[in-house]
């Protein structure tokens, strides 16, 4: 079952299905995010729906590009072969 979903991840013929999944998967959430009652928020825009959805997924989009923005150009990652 593992090699099965590996090969779901890896494999270049499932990019459109993975495409649909992500998307329907995206949809799911913000439909649930609209459906859940708000009623002591903080400030005005969490009570937007998908509001959540929406920054949780720029919050990961964000973690990634510095991460790598870091990496390349901090210094920190190395070539494969650094270390022989």
């Amino acid at each position: 079952m593992i090699a099965r979903l590996v090969n779901f991840f890896g494999e270049k013929r499932h990019a459109k299905l993975r495409w649909r999944v992500l998307q329907i998967v995206l949809v799911l959430i913000v439909i649930a995010d609209a459906l859940v009652v708000h009623p002591h928020t903080q400030f005005p825009w969490q009570a937007v729906p998908g509001y959540s959805a929406a920054f949780g997924f720029i919050s990961c989009v964000a973690i990634i590009f510095i991460s790598k923005f870091i990496g390349h150009s901090g210094g920190i990652m190395r070539d494969e072969d650094y270390y022989d």
